[in-house]
């Protein structure tokens, strides 16, 4: 078990660069897992990491030793958990990240009956609208748009990630009619950072047809946050550029409305991420499993489709609030 120990300390510093970031996804102590590493090495009788004050870098050796034990080891702790959960039941941490807004809108509400199946199952839950990565920094699962495809990691796709432009209805009747995407040009903006960049994307329109068109919108407030923009909106203070899944809950309550409902951004799929293990541990299976149900009871690949989404609000204004 020691040995065991010392690989799994071994790969996680090698994941994260420095022992403290692989303490903190370990529940160890930097000094435990500085020792482990050292027994392992010692034990190897060769050297695995060069030290500085800083940072840790793999030696050859190392680096050679990190390909050959690292799926074994992910393999080997997914076979372990689950003979536990043979007899007690699915059951431990359970790592997940997610955005803000839409983790509290639509997949909080979604713990309490996974909870009630499963009551061994502890949730450690990171919201953070930044992409993370799922394998260095140990999550079971994360869930959003976006995220780089590393090796080791597969993508479920829950349903499709389009933007839409949306406006309060006081802000478009106090301004000329918009009625193609050149009529965008010099309207005040609510736009959106790239979390990763911090830039604003050249966000580009599409329609049914396969017209194209850009958002030619002025820039006027720029924010890193889908929530902050969708309020600004419905505050009046421009039009936003929101995934429908943030848009929904706004328009919903009748606050904003589609601008230009036919024609929408192609933002790819809205996806479960989860390690790319033969044995996937069985509280991380059943997380997928209920995740991927809720959606398909709550028809949500069908309300975040911006064509669906067209149809169902923005033709018929009042059906929301009836």
């Amino acid at each position: 078990m020691d040995t065991l120990n010392g690989i799994a300390c071994f790969v996680r510093s090698a994941e994260l660069g420095n022992f403290a970031a692989a303490a903190r996804v370990l529940g160890l102590t930097p000094a435990a897992v500085g020792k482990n590493v050292a027994r392992l090495e010692a034990e190897l009788g060769v050297r695995l990491f060069q030290r500085t004050t800083r940072r840790l870098s793999l030696t050859e050796a190392g680096e050679a030793f990190r390909l050959e034990v690292q799926g074994s080891l992910d393999q080997l702790h997914g076979a372990m958990a689950n003979a536990r959960a043979r007899t007690t039941g699915p059951a431990g941490s359970l790592r997940v990240a997610l955005p803000y807004a839409f983790g509290r809108e639509y997949i909080v509400p979604m713990l309490a009956s996974f909870l009630e199946a499963f009551p061994a199952v502890r949730p450690d839950w990171r919201f953070d609208n930044r992409p993370v990565d799922l394998i260095a920094e140990g999550f079971d699962v994360a869930i959003g748009g976006g995220f780089d495809m590393r090796p080791g990691v597969v993508a479920r796709a829950l349903a499709p990630a389009h933007r839409i432009l949306v406006a309060s209805p006081e802000f478009l009747a106090n301004g000329p009619a918009i009625a193609t995407p050149a009529d965008l040009a010099g309207r005040e903006g609510i736009l959106i950072r790239s979390p990763q960049t911090g830039r604003v994307r050249d966000w580009v329109l599409s329609d049914r047809h396969g017209a194209e068109a850009a958002v030619a919108l002025d820039r006027r407030i720029l924010f890193d946050d889908p929530d902050a923009a969708g309020h600004a909106a419905a505050l009046g203070m421009g039009i936003a550029l929101l995934a429908v899944q943030s848009a929904l809950p706004w328009m919903e309550r009748g606050r904003i409305v589609r601008v230009l409902p036919d024609w929408w951004v192609e933002g790819g799929q809205l996806s479960l991420y989860y390690p790319a293990q033969r044995l996937l541990p069985q509280k991380t299976r059943l997380f997928i499993d209920h995740i991927v149900e809720c959606f398909r009871e709550q028809d949500l690949p069908a309300r975040f489709s911006a064509v669906d989404a067209a149809i169902r609000i923005t033709r018929d204004p009042g059906a929301s609030r009836r």
